[in-house]
C-alpha cells in the first residue's frame, strides 16, 4: 500500500511468520536468518519499514532475528493519525505499563519466554535483545531471563510521565542487578542529547541502577534524520529513534556508527564459546 512521501508498506516476504505460544499467550513472531538469536522489539507505532531495515541488518550480521508483533500493523508505514491511535490503545492495554508507578510491563514475561525458546532453537551462548522507544526498557527486564546476555536499550520512553523514571518494579530491578553482579551483564544504550522522550535524567537513573554495567551513549540531536516518517515528524516531534526512523544511512554518520556498534556488541557477546563468561 502506498503512503505519503511515495513510501510503501513492507511486505515482509523475506521473513517467516509463526505463532508463538508462551504459557497460553499466543503472539505473532516474524523471523529471518541463521545463527544465534536476537529478539528485536518494535518501536511505537509498530513493526515499521525502518524497524525491518534494522532487523535485516541484524540478520545479515549473522543472527536469527525474531521480531514479535506487540502493537500496530506489521510492516505499515508510520502515519501520524494511525500512529496516534495505536499509541492510545497500547497505553491503556493491560500488557503495558506506560506511566510511572506501574512497575514492569506484563508483556515482558512473554518476551522472556520467547527468548528461552529462541535460544533452544538457535543455540549459542545466549540471546540478544534490542528494545526501541516504547519497548526500549523491555530489553533490560528481559535480562531477568538467563539466556539473554546482550541487551540493547534504545531511547527508552517509559514511563511517559516521568523523565527520570524507569519502567521496572523494585523486585525486578534487584533481579537485574543480581545478573550484573553474578554474570557480568553489560547493557548498551543510546539516545539523542535533545530527546524529550528519553532524557539525560533517564540515563542517569539507569546508571544509578546498573553502575558501570550501563554503557549509555549520547548522539547530538542535530545529527538526526530531518525527514522521518509522519508519526515521528508530527507526533514525536524530537530526535528520538537513533537506529530506525532518525538514522541517516551514510558512511561516517553518527547514527550509522551507532548501528555498527550495536551489531558489534551483539557479535562480541553472542559469538563466544558457550561456557565463556559474558563478563569477560
Amino acid at each position: 500500500m502506498s503512503a505519503d512521501n511515495g513510501r510503501h508498506d513492507d511486505a515482509m516476504t523475506d521473513f517467516s511468520r509463526r505463532l508463538v505460544d508462551v504459557d497460553g499467550v499466543v503472539k505473532t513472531v516474524h523471523a529471518a536468518g541463521s545463527g544465534p538469536a536476537v529478539v528485536l522489539m518494535p518501536e511505537m507505532p509498530g513493526i515499521s519499514p525502518d524497524v525491518l531495515r534494522l532487523a535485516r541488518w541484524v540478520r545479515d550480521a549473522g543472527f536469527t532475528v525474531h521480531v514479535p508483533s506487540l502493537f500496530g500493523t506489521d510492516g505499515a508505514w508510520p502515519t501520524a493519525e494511525g500512529g496516534r491511535e495505536v499509541a492510545r490503545r497500547t497505553c491503556v492495554s493491560a500488557e503495558f505499563r506506560a506511566f510511572a508507578g506501574g512497575g514492569t510491563s506484563p508483556v515482558t514475561t512473554w518476551l522472556r519466554g520467547l527468548a528461552r525458546r529462541a535460544h533452544a532453537e538457535c543455540g549459542g551462548p545466549g540471546v540478544g535483545a534490542i528494545g526501541l522507544c516504547f519497548t526500549g526498557n523491555f530489553a533490560l527486564t528481559m535480562a531477568m531471563e538467563p539466556a539473554v546476555i546482550a541487551p540493547v536499550v534504545n531511547h527508552p520512553s517509559l514511563p511517559l510521565d516521568d523523565p527520570a523514571g524507569l519502567e521496572i518494579s523494585d523486585e525486578d530491578a534487584r533481579a537485574v542487578q543480581g545478573r550484573v553482579t553474578r554474570d557480568g551483564l553489560k547493557v548498551l544504550a543510546y539516545r539523542f542529547d535533545n530527546d524529550r522522550w528519553c532524557t539525560g535524567r533517564r540515563f542517569a537513573a539507569y546508571r544509578a541502577l546498573l553502575g558501570d554495567a550501563f554503557d549509555g551513549r549520547v548522539l547530538p540531536g542535530g545529527s538526526a534524520n530531518t525527514a522521518p516518517p509522519p508519526f515521528f515528524r508530527d507526533v514525536v516531534k524530537t530526535p528520538h529513534s537513533v537506529v530506525t526512523a532518525h538514522l541517516v544511512d551514510e558512511v561516517g554518520h553518527p547514527t550509522r556508527k551507532a548501528r555498527d556498534e550495536i551489531l558489534g556488541f551483539l557479535t562480541e557477546r553472542l559469538n563466544r564459546p558457550k561456557d565463556a563468561s559474558p563478563g569477560k
